[in-house]
């Protein structure tokens, strides 16, 4: 394959096949992806072996997690050899070590909080840290909220409520944070990324998003924002053009800089995407993208049954400028 993808100095050739999984394994959909400092890459799917440790060839490392996890939905990196697994299933956020020692959990296993009650946690999404290690919690199926907690677990504020206003959420799905203390969050059913300080005052919103779902960005100051778009899904719009589903790159003002798209843009091929839901970029600026393809196939395409081997994991290597 040696189409490229994006534009300017963002362009991308696709890595066919990348990850070489033990025999007879496979992977379900890819709700979360992180990369550590080693450029290791961490894939939390839905399915047996739920976290699975690939190396940056794609060879596979080990496996983790197997009876802790309900249903995998959120990672995000930690700067101190962590990962943080954001679990919609049971209703907690679970702080592992690389290894895939637990060692904080944050809310009660299958004990949700009730519909729209702003309580942490019913269906939590994602996970983000703090420049002082604190940690945000996207709590967006059947809540509308972000909560903030310390690195012991305890609760020290939570903001949003549901609704279409600066501060207000429909689907909170994604968050991130940057070395400035800017909370950015994707803020999906309402097309937009709303950012805030990290009190939670409204400063400003993102929009020309067409429901953002996946979201990355890379530590450091004024970091570039890697956004999964995902496709309309009724019938009098399903595949229409410039909606996506697609990957976007933006300043961390939010102007695109590029976009991976083709059209049509949903499906299996080359460009195309299903729905991007995880994200993650490495050292080289090679893009890791997860697709929670198994779930979103029967909405995307109704009249087609799905695939037995349906790709849930794609790999955009950095095309170099020589």
């Amino acid at each position: 394959m040696n189409a490229t993808f994006g534009s300017g100095e963002y362009r991308y050739r696709i890595v066919d096949d990348w990850a070489r999984l033990p025999d007879g394994w496979r992977l379900g959909d890819v709700a979360g992806v992180g990369v550590d400092r080693r450029d290791r890459v961490y894939l939390f799917h839905r399915g047996e072996h739920p976290l699975i440790v690939l190396d940056r060839a794609g060879n596979f490392l080990r496996s983790w997690g197997d009876g802790v996890f309900r249903r995998a939905h959120g990672v995000h990196m930690g700067p101190d050899d962590t990962i943080y697994l954001t679990d919609d299933g049971d209703h907690t956020v679970r702080k592992c070590s690389l290894d895939g020692k637990v060692l904080l959990t944050i809310g009660i296993p299958d004990a949700p909080a009730a519909f729209m009650s702003g309580e942490p946690f019913r269906r939590c999404t994602h996970t983000a840290l703090s420049p002082d290690n604190e940690i945000y919690v996207s709590d967006g199926y059947g809540n509308a909220r972000v909560h903030k907690y310390t690195q012991d677990g305890k609760r020290v504020k939570s903001w949003g409520e549901p609704g279409a206003g600066p501060g207000q959420f429909n689907l909170p799905h994604n968050i991130a944070c940057d070395a400035d203390g800017w909370v950015y969050v994707a803020d999906r059913e309402n097309h937009r990324i709303q950012v805030f300080d990290g009190e939670g005052r409204f400063e400003t919103q993102w929009h020309n998003l067409h429901r953002p779902s996946g979201m990355y960005m890379p530590p450091g100051k004024c970091p570039i924002c890697y956004v999964g778009e995902i496709g309309p899904y009724y019938e009098f719009n399903r595949g229409s053009p410039n909606l996506g589903p697609r990957l976007s790159i933006l300043s961390n003002q939010g102007q695109l800089l590029a976009r991976i798209a083709t059209e049509p843009a949903g499906g299996t091929g080359p460009g195309q995407f299903v729905s991007p839901h995880g994200i993650a970029v490495d050292s080289r600026g090679d893009i890791y993208v997860g697709e929670v393809s198994y779930t979103a196939w029967p909405s995307m395409f109704p009249d087609r049954p799905v695939p037995p081997k349906l790709r849930s994991l794609q790999k955009f290597e950095k095309v170099v400028a020589t």
